[in-house]
């Protein structure tokens, strides 16, 4: 999962190149491009479809802090594994078999952008919900694993102050 993150930085080292190349051709030259504009938003989808597993791997989600910072490391592996089976996997499993016609759809017609200039492809990006959220559930399944370790007193959980820095 590693491997996501440093995909993710060099993602977003993308966006912010377009960005910058999109403020500059549009503020100083008058000129734009609807394709670099459609990039922009496909780059960030990609940030935040896959930044979701890795934020989970990092353990850097968002919880309930004023309850959850109270439980003993043994409860809160409890709350973890079953949050995790009840809402994570289903929802995981939800949106992977729901996207996927979409995505073959938009594949079967090579569906293209509706803005003249705009991206072709756009089953690429759409191939990103499955994809992601694939991700996602593996990589539940393997938070369930680091928190019956947790649980089992095999692990320790990673712990985080209040600024967010691991520790």
């Amino acid at each position: 999962m590693d491997f996501v993150g440093n995909i993710l930085i060099i993602v977003l080292l993308l966006m912010i190149l377009n960005v910058f190349y999109d403020v500059v051709m549009r503020y100083a030259f008058h000129s734009s491009s609807i394709a670099m504009q459609e990039m922009e938003w496909h780059l960030f989808a990609i940030i935040i479809l896959f930044g979701t597993s890795y934020s989970l791997k990092e353990n850097a989600h968002v919880r309930v802090d004023f309850l959850y910072e109270k439980f003993s490391e043994k409860t809160k592996a409890i709350v973890n594994i079953v949050g995790t089976f009840i809402f994570l996997l289903p929802f995981t499993l939800l949106i992977i078999y729901g996207s996927y016609p979409f995505v073959m759809d938009s594949y079967s017609v090579n569906e293209i952008s509706g803005d003249p200039g705009g991206l072709k492809y756009l089953w690429v990006i759409k191939a990103a919900i499955p994809l992601s959220f694939t991700f996602l559930f593996l990589e539940g399944i393997n938070y369930i694993i680091k928190n019956i370790n947790i649980y089992r007193g095999i692990e320790k959980a990673k712990k985080i102050d209040p600024q967010g820095a691991l520790s």
